[in-house]
Parts: C-alpha cells; sequence; structure tokens
C-alpha cells in the first residue's frame, strides 16, 4: 500500500505518523501540502526577539489523545499546564471573574454567576423553564438555552465561551456537536442546571487537582515541527508548496494532479486520506464522492486574527500596573472588535521567562459573520487591540515594542445545527469509495484531541480495509 495524505495540518501528519506506527504500515508515505510549511493552525513566529505560538496555544488535557501524541513523538517532558486559569469576562465595561464550574457557560450554581449578571438575569436563571414541545433532535444550542435560562447567560457566558472555541454565534452552533452533554441532557427532558452539576461533580471525582488544558513548553507549535521531523526521518516524504487540484480514480488506485494548470504535476498512490479545510474536501470529492463534496462544500468557514503584542515590562512596573490573571473574554453583545485576550506572560510560565524586559499578551478577532473587522491591515489590527485590551484593564498599555499579526482565513469549520447527521452521510458516501479516506476539524470536533482522534480514526480505517481486501485476494 501507498499512502498519499493531502495536507499538513495536525490532522495530515498525526495520519501519516499513525500509518507509520501501525503494524503493517505503508511501503510509501507522501505529506502534500499548499502552503509553504506545515502545521496548519498550530504555528511559531517571532515577536520581539522570541518564538511564540501565533496560532492555538492551548488544547484539551482531560482527552488523552494530544497529549499522547506529545509523548510518542518524544516532547512529553516539555508538556506543561497554565501558571493561572484566573479569566475574567469583560462585560458591561468592566472585567468581571469568569466563574468555575460550568458547562460551557451554564453555571452548576447560579449564585457563582451574579455580578456578572444582574440580580434580574439570575432569577430568571433560576427559573428554568421547559423546551415547548418535547426534543427530538438538534438544535441550535444559543436557542435552546436562551428559551430555557434566559438570553444573559448565552450572551454574557456561553457566547463568549463557545466564541472562543468555534468562533461562532451561539445561536446557529449545533447543540448536538458542540456541547454534547447539554443536548443529551436536554433530549432526555433534564434540567440544564442539573446536567452542569453533574458534569461538575464528575469533574471533581475523576480529576481532582488537575488541569483541563495544557500546552508545551517553546509553543505547541513545536509538535507539528516534531512531527514533520520525526516522519521525514523514518522515510515519509513532506512536500510544501503542492496544491492538489483533482482526485480521480485509477485501476490502481488514486492520480492526483497538482501544481499550475500549464505544468502539472501527477502523483499516484494505492489509497489518500484528505485532511483539508471543508472547501478543498468538497472541491477535490467532486468527481469520487459528489454527494459528499456537496455537504462539503455547504460547511461554512470563519476566519480570525491572531494580535501578538510585546509591551514594555518596566514602563508597567513603574506605572504599577498589572494585568490580571491569564486573560478575558469579550460578549458579542458589547459590540467590541477584539473578542478575548490572553496575558501569555502570566498564562504560561516558559513565556513570562522569555524576556525580563518585556510583557507578552495576544488578542483574537473574528467571529462566523463579521467580515469588517478584518478588512484592515495589520496596523490597524494593532491598534485595536492595543486600545481595547487597555480599556478592559483600565489603563493604557505601556509602549508596544513588538508585535505580530496572524490571520487564519476560513480556518474555523462552522457546526450547524444538524452538522452531525450531515457528517455521517459523508462518512457513509466516502465508506463506498475503497482506499479513500478524510480527517480534520471539519468532522467531529475542532479542538486539537478531536482532530488527531479523527485522523487516527482515518488511519485505522484504510489500515483495516486494505487488510480485509489482501484477505479476499485467492
Amino acid at each position: 500500500m501507498t499512502v498519499i495524505v493531502v495536507g499538513a495540518g495536525i490532522a495530515g501528519l498525526t495520519a501519516a505518523w499513525h500509518l507509520l506506527a501501525s503494524g503493517t504500515p505503508p511501503t510509501d508515505i507522501t505529506v502534500l501540502e499548499s502552503s509553504n510549511r506545515v502545521g496548519g493552525k498550530l504555528a511559531l513566529a517571532e515577536v520581539a526577539g522570541s518564538r511564540l505560538d501565533v496560532g492555538a496555544e492551548s488544547m484539551l488535557a482531560v482527552r488523552p489523545e494530544a497529549p499522547e501524541l506529545v509523548r510518542e513523538v518524544g516532547l512529553g517532558d516539555a508538556l506543561t499546564t497554565p501558571a493561572t486559569t484566573s479569566a475574567s469576562v469583560w462585560s458591561r465595561d468592566r472585567l468581571r471573574p469568569l466563574p468555575t464550574g460550568t458547562l460551557m457557560g451554564v453555571p452548576a450554581d447560579p449564585e457563582a454567576v451574579r455580578g456578572l449578571l444582574t440580580d434580574e438575569e439570575v432569577d430568571r436563571l433560576r427559573d428554568e423553564r421547559p423546551w415547548p414541545v418535547e426534543l427530538s433532535g438538534d438544535v441550535a444550542v444559543g436557542e435552546y438555552l436562551a428559551a430555557r435560562l434566559g438570553d444573559a447567560v448565552v450572551d454574557r457566558l456561553v457566547e463568549p465561551l463557545l466564541g472562543g472555541v468555534y468562533a461562532a454565534q451561539a445561536r446557529q452552533l449545533s447543540m448536538a456537536a458542540s456541547v454534547p452533554a447539554l443536548h443529551t441532557a436536554a433530549l432526555r427532558g433534564e434540567s440544564m442546571l442539573g446536567a452542569a452539576q453533574a458534569a461538575a461533580a464528575a469533574r471533581a471525582g475523576t480529576r481532582a487537582g488537575a488541569g483541563a488544558f495544557c500546552g508545551i513548553v517553546g509553543g505547541l507549535g513545536r509538535l507539528p515541527e516534531q512531527l514533520q521531523d520525526s516522519l521525514r526521518a523514518a522515510g515519509v516524504r513532506i512536500e510544501t508548496g503542492v496544491t492538489v487540484r483533482e482526485l480521480a480514480r485509477t485501476q490502481a488506485g488514486w492520480r492526483l494532479t497538482c501544481g499550475p494548470v500549464p505544468s502539472p504535476s501527477v502523483h499516484e498512490a494505492t489509497s489518500v486520506i484528505l485532511a483539508v479545510p471543508p472547501p478543498s474536501a468538497g472541491r477535490l470529492l467532486a468527481g469520487v464522492a459528489p454527494a459528499a463534496a456537496a455537504t462539503m462544500a455547504g460547511i461554512e468557514v470563519a476566519s480570525m486574527a491572531v494580535i501578538t503584542l510585546a509591551v514594555d515590562r518596566r514602563a508597567l512596573d513603574a506605572a504599577g500596573h498589572v494585568l490580571p490573571g491569564s486573560g478575558f473574554l469579550v460578549p458579542a453583545t458589547d459590540a467590541r472588535t477584539i473578542k478575548a485576550s490572553t496575558f501569555s506572560s502570566n498564562k504560561w510560565s516558559w513565556v513570562g521567562d522569555l524576556r525580563d524586559d518585556v510583557v507578552f499578551l495576544r488578542a483574537s478577532v473574528g467571529r462566523a459573520g463579521e467580515v469588517a473587522p478584518l478588512q484592515v491591515s495589520d496596523e490597524e489590527l494593532v491598534d485595536v487591540a492595543v486600545r481595547e485590551v487597555g480599556q478592559a484593564v483600565g489603563f493604557p498599555l505601556a509602549p508596544v515594542v513588538d508585535s505580530h499579526v496572524q490571520r487564519w482565513g476560513g480556518g474555523l469549520p462552522q457546526y450547524a445545527v444538524g452538522h452531525l447527521e450531515r457528517i455521517a452521510a459523508v462518512e457513509a458516501a466516502i465508506e463506498g469509495v475503497p482506499g479513500l479516506e478524510v480527517c480534520g476539524a471539519a468532522y467531529r470536533g475542532v479542538g486539537i484531541p478531536a482532530v488527531i482522534a479523527s485522523a487516527r480514526a482515518a488511519a485505522d480505517r484504510l489500515q483495516a480495509s486494505r487488510s480485509s481486501e489482501e484477505r479476499s485476494v485467492p
């Protein structure tokens, strides 16, 4: 078996790694990436002379897939947890503590959100109301929770948290795909507050003292770099700057047409794994699985930008100014441009130790359906980040000594209502095409552990189907 993996984000690299580590690895593995580097939304860049994450900077530790992969590639000693998880919500012109013990914003104890919500809003939260009809399928998480717990808990808690993960609008986001624990309780007609309480009790019982998130000393961007080095050392070819334009069946397997139309190049393999965003997957599947292609092409994607700032630490200290906690979230209802800010030097000890004279922080911009905030220059994005972070913390930021803007165009797939049913149909259609698999953030989770799980599953299915074919040959 020879395999071509299209896409060298964490999904594609993991798929290649998992194939390589299987009991009977393919005789030949090639990874093709259209951009000039591997890693996708895991990326490092130099800011004020130091390398920092300018994409994802933390991952769930309560799922095993990501820490396992980090250890497999030899970075286990670099796993780290946040130095502080004390975050805030910039709501109604003030930073207010983000309550702990919530299930994606639904509090286990309504009293914990008093102050962030007004007394009237807390009373409405306590007055949990039934959904008007028996729920039998998927529903928008924001629409459902607003009807049962009130608009405020969605606008001030659920929306900022979901926006940080999906860059999505809660009132359009699939409850089944984004918060399955709440959806399961909703299908049973159970209390949403009760579901949050049960989740809080489970966390206390199973992970006492353990953090929910982890990172890597030196940045998450080290993971794809290490994967690339390990794969190449094992003989896997990784080619960047190669755009796959067409995928076609052949008698022996697959032909991939790459490069510019006037001078195309061709790659052939017995099997292919597509680890690319929905628009690219839709285009490549059009000739081999048209129904799956149409579904993938219909998945909307959101764009965002991460603005990293290096601020003069001595000027902050001289003015007696302190950045509080690990950062803050911003409700969309407050009509700010930024949607969150992370005080990286506070959150990660390794970042805080990088330089004595600089404090690093970052802000993010971009929600689903928002176009205008990203249609400005990098300089304007830096200006708005400096201004709004300063407004949130209550003092102007000290002189910014360096900055970096990383744009992620179309980087976040949107899980609309009915997403899981549509993905099940895509998977069923792909199952009928021998030697073809798909994986990535568009399918069953956008977080790093979910993407790793998706890639491993694709590699396992490919191996299983090939083994089955070999056994059937007399």
